[in-house]
C-alpha cells in the first residue's frame, strides 16, 4: 500500500472535530442533557428529553448498522464488541457514573457543552474528572479495576453483542443482525416519533442530530481513518485513535487524554488524537452557538456545598466512566449503537443510579424543609 492512499492524521482529526463541533452546537441549542432527561422524568414526569436521548440511540443503531452491513465499517473492531463481558465493571462503573452526573449537574458531554457556554463549575469538573479518569486508566485505581473488577467476567466466544447472542441461540447470522438492528433501533425511534407532542424542532434536532454525529464519527474513524496494512507496521491500523481501534464520540477518557497532552506537551511522543479532537470540538461548537445567540455567560459555584457536590460527582464520573468503558454518550449512544450487551447494561445502571440519587436528593430536601 502506498502512503498516498492513507488519510492523513490531520484529515481524521479535523473531521472528528467537525462532527463533535456539530454535537456541541446541537447540545447547546436543544439543551440535550442525559442527566436532565432522567431528572425531568423523576421530578416532572416529562419524557421529552428522554425521548430525545432514546431517539439519538435509535438513529445511531440504524446508522451504524447500515455502515456495518454495507462494509464501510466493521463494528467488531471496537472496544465494545469483545467476547469478555465484564459485568461487575459495567454495573459498578455505570452506577458510579449515574450518581456522579447528578452530583456534578451533568454528564461528561454536558460538562464540555457547559464549558463552551462559560460555566466555570464545569471547567473544575473537567479537570477533576480527567485526573481521576487517568488514575483509573493507568494509576492507583487502575490496579483495582484490572485486578478486582475485571476478574468478574463472562466470556461469550461468539461475542457479547445482541446479534451474536441471537446467532448463538440458533438464528442465521444475517437475520439475527437485522432483527436486532431494526427491532431495537427501529423500536426506539418508533417509541419517540409516534408521540406527537414530541415533534418540536429542538426535540427532533437533538435526537436526530446527536445520533447522526455519532454515526459520522464512526465513519470518520472506522472508514476514512482505517488502514488495512499500514506501510510502516504492515498491520491493520486506525489513524490517530488512542485505543488503536475504531472510535466514535465518548467523553470521559478524552478529558484525561486532553489533560495528559497539555501537561506533556513538550514530549513529542504525545500527539493530538481523535478523542482529544472530539472533546475540543464539543467545547468549540457550544461556544460558537453561545456567542451567536448571545447566551454565553460566566457561572461559578454558589456555595461550599455546591463545590463539594461537583468535586465528588466529577471524581465518581471519572472512575465510573473508565470502569464501565464509557459515559451516557460513550456507552449510552456510541456503545449502544454497536448493540453490545455491556453497553446496554451500563446504560441501565447509569439510569437506575441517577434515578436513585435524584430521589434521595428530593427526600433530603423534604426532610430539611
Amino acid at each position: 500500500m502506498i502512503m498516498e492512499n492513507i488519510a492523513s492524521p490531520s484529515t481524521v482529526l479535523w473531521l472528528g472535530f467537525a462532527a463533535a463541533f456539530v454535537f456541541g452546537a446541537i447540545g447547546q441549542k436543544t439543551h440535550f442533557c442525559t442527566m436532565g432527561a432522567v431528572s425531568d422524568i423523576v421530578n416532572m414526569d416529562d419524557w421529552s428529553r428522554m425521548r430525545m436521548w432514546l431517539l439519538a440511540i435509535g438513529v445511531a443503531i440504524l446508522g451504524a448498522g447500515l455502515l456495518h452491513a454495507s462494509g464501510q465499517i466493521d463494528l467488531g473492531k471496537t472496544i465494545y464488541r469483545t467476547p469478555t463481558f465484564t459485568w461487575l465493571s459495567y454495573l459498578l462503573g455505570g452506577g458510579c457514573f449515574g450518581i456522579g452526573m447528578v452530583l456534578a449537574s451533568g454528564c461528561g458531554g454536558k460538562t464540555l457543552i457547559r464549558i463552551g457556554s462559560g460555566n466555570l463549575k464545569s471547567l473544575v469538573v473537567f479537570i477533576v474528572l480527567g485526573i481521576v479518569a487517568y488514575m483509573t486508566m493507568r494509576g492507583v485505581f487502575g490496579v483495582f479495576r484490572v485486578n478486582v473488577l475485571e476478574k468478574a467476567a463472562i466470556v461469550f466466544p461468539g461475542g457479547q453483542d445482541v446479534p451474536a447472542l441471537l446467532t448463538a441461540a440458533g438464528l442465521e447470522a444475517k437475520i439475527a443482525f437485522w432483527l436486532a438492528v431494526l427491532g431495537i433501533g427501529g423500536g426506539l425511534m418508533a417509541f419517540c416519533l409516534l408521540k406527537r407532542d414530541f415533534w418540536t424542532l429542538d426535540n427532533l434536532l437533538g435526537g436526530l442530530g446527536i445520533g447522526l454525529t455519532v454515526v459520522a464519527a464512526w465513519y470518520v474513524s472506522g472508514h476514512i481513518g482505517y488502514v488495512a496494512e499500514h506501510p510502516e507496521t504492515l498491520e491493520e491500523a486506525f489513524i490517530a485513535t488512542n485505543s488503536g481501534r475504531m472510535e466514535s464520540l465518548t467523553f470521559v477518557a478524552p478529558q484525561a487524554y486532553t489533560l495528559e497532552l497539555l501537561m506533556l506537551w513538550s514530549d513529542t511522543s504525545r500527539t493530538m488524537t481523535f478523542a482529544i479532537a472530539t472533546a475540543l470540538g464539543v467545547i468549540a461548537g457550544s461556544f460558537a452557538w453561545s456567542i451567536a445567540t448571545r447566551s454565553f455567560r460566566w457561572e461559578g459555584f454558589a456555595s461550599v456545598e455546591d463545590t463539594a457536590s461537583h468535586l465528588i460527582g466529577a471524581a465518581l464520573m471519572g472512575f465510573g466512566g473508565v470502569t464501565a468503558m464509557g459515559c451516557t454518550v460513550g456507552q449510552g449512544i456510541t456503545g449502544f449503537s454497536t448493540l453490545a450487551l455491556g453497553s446496554i447494561v451500563t446504560f441501565a445502571a447509569i439510569v437506575a443510579a441517577s434515578v436513585a440519587t435524584l430521589k434521595f436528593q428530593y427526600w433530603r430536601l423534604m426532610r430539611e424543609a
